[in-house]
């Protein structure tokens, strides 16, 4: 039968509980205030799927979203995509940095 439906405030407080994550944006200045570039990130995946009604295995799905992570990441490090990519094909790729916590 499910759960009963909660009001919006209840709804609003059970997110809250997680208040550092919710809030994390005031304290470390690299968090972006809301969710916009995760949800451009998903777009081209959702679109391939839009297009081809979907993918055809778990594999193709994966490589799929490895390669779209690797542009994504190069993108966001300023580093030229299509230099990275050559780079991968003559066996030597570009390693994106990560973000170390402070």
């Amino acid at each position: 039968m499910g759960c009963p439906k909660q009001s919006p405030a209840k709804n609003l407080l059970d997110r809250l509980q997680h208040q550092a994550q919710v809030l994390a944006f005031m304290y470390d200045f690299r968090v972006p205030f809301d969710n916009n570039q995760a949800e451009r990130d998903l777009r081209k995946m959702k679109l391939k799927q839009k297009i081809s009604g979907g993918f055809r295995s778990v594999e193709g799905t994966q490589m799929f979203s490895r390669i779209r992570g690797y542009i994504s990441t190069l993108k966001k490090q300023g580093l030229n995509v299509l230099d990275a990519l050559k780079q991968v094909f003559l066996g030597n790729p570009t390693i994106p940095t990560m973000l170390q916590p402070e």
